[in-house]
Formats: C-alpha cells, sequence, structure tokens
C-alpha cells in the first residue's frame, strides 16, 4: 500500500498518548510526515482510541487537502501542515491537551527553566504562544495556530530545531520532534516538566530559575559535540 508505513506509525504513536496518560477521551493527536510524497498520515476527528486501525489514518497533504481515506481529519490538521509546510525538518507532531501542559498554557506562562530535568532537553523556557487576535480566530483557526505557533518562535529568537514544543496560550501544547516517536516523548518530557515546575513555585513561590552552568553542562552532556549520556 502507497501510505502503510507512515498510516502504522501514526497509528502506533496515536495509541501512546493515552497509555502514557497525555489524553482523555479524544483530546489529542499525533501525525507522521512522508516528505518523499508531500503528505502526513494523522488521526480522523474525534475517533476515540479504542476504535483506532491503521487504515483509518488519513492521508494529508500540506494544505490540508486530504488525499486518500474515507474520514474526516482531526481537527487540528492545518496547523499540522502549516507547520510541515515551512519547518521543514518535522518528521511528526502531537498535540495534547494533557494537565499540567495545559495549564500552563491557560496562565499564558512560559515553563520556567528550574531544574536539570529540564536542562536535558533544552536550554530555555518552553514558551508560551500569547493567544491569538480576534482576526485570527474568526478566519482560519486552525490555520492561523499554525503562524501563531511559529511567529513565537521568530519574536522569541527561538530555533524549532532545538525546542521542539510550545505552549498555545489559552489553548494547549504542541510538539514535534525528526520522527513521530520523538515527538510523543517530547510531549511527554513537556507534560513531566509541566508538572514539576507547578509544584516547585508551590513548595517555593521565590524559587530561582537553573544557573547557566548546569544548564549547558546538562544540556550538552545530552546533544553537545562531546556528549556521553548513553551508549555509543
Amino acid at each position: 500500500m502507497k501510505y502503510e508505513d507512515i498510516r502504522q506509525t501514526a497509528y502506533e504513536t496515536n495509541m501512546q498518548l493515552p497509555k502514557l496518560g497525555l489524553v482523555l477521551f479524544t483530546f489529542g493527536n499525533v501525525s507522521a510526515v512522508d516528505r518523499s510524497q508531500g503528505v502526513f498520515a494523522i488521526k480522523p476527528s474525534g475517533v476515540p482510541y479504542e476504535d483506532l486501525t491503521p487504515e483509518k489514518m488519513v492521508i494529508v497533504d500540506f494544505d490540508g487537502k486530504i488525499v486518500d481515506g474515507t474520514l474526516r481529519p482531526s481537527s487540528d490538521t492545518n496547523t499540522h501542515a502549516v507547520l510541515y509546510k515551512h519547518w521543514e525538518n518535522i518528521g511528526g507532531i502531537v498535540h495534547t491537551h494533557s494537565t499540567y501542559g495545559t495549564a500552563w498554557a491557560q496562565s499564558q506562562r512560559d515553563i520556567p527553566i528550574f531544574g536539570t530535568t529540564h536542562a536535558d532537553h533544552l536550554t530555555t523556557d518552553i514558551p508560551c504562544a500569547p493567544p491569538m487576535d480576534d482576526a485570527m480566530i474568526e478566519g482560519d483557526y486552525e490555520y492561523q495556530t499554525g503562524f501563531q505557533i511559529m511567529n513565537c518562535f521568530k519574536e522569541k529568537g527561538l530555533s524549532y530545531k532545538e525546542v521542539e514544543m510550545v505552549l498555545v496560550g489559552n489553548h494547549a501544547p504542541f510538539t514535534w520532534g525528526k520522527t513521530a516517536q520523538k515527538a510523543v516523548y517530547n510531549s511527554a518530557v513537556l507534560e513531566t516538566v509541566a508538572q514539576m515546575a507547578l509544584l516547585t513555585e508551590q513548595i517555593n513561590p521565590q524559587a530561582p530559575r537553573l544557573k547557566d552552568s548546569l544548564i549547558r553542562k546538562h544540556y550538552e552532556r545530552k546533544h553537545g559535540p562531546h556528549s556521553y549520556y548513553g551508549q555509543s
């Protein structure tokens, strides 16, 4: 089958979301891209996870148009399409309404970098894009959400290749990665760091940010040119 591989990948990664406690009911989606064919596979809209199969994944192009499939794709499809079209190194995207990540999004706050768990994965706060203005909301909402994310990264001087996660103000988290599996991993990391940050502020409302030397040390030992975490 022409799209069998990305359908299977999208199915398997979508099924990870409830297992990891990142979704409730149908509150989330994963997509997996095939750049050689200019398409991605995404979860169908409103279908419970227990009813999903690889064949039900919908194939969509980078303009959000259905290429193959009998079901309506996720309502967030156009956000995925915009990000795939403009950020060419992304291989998979995840959107959830996970509890702690969404709480920070609803607070319209970046998630501060308080500890080394956060620094193991990125060297900055997890950014929160501001809520969209009324014109964007009343237009093509999901399409504009993609641009809201990209505009946030541009304004904050961030690279999507280094920071693979974002909160959309008053909405919820999006994550991405070179593969759909990495995007799911990043979604789980975001949720865990969001929970830790909330607890940190509850225990000590004046908790300081992690100092730069520890940020550099923990990030570079995993991702730097002389990294030594894991097996060679």
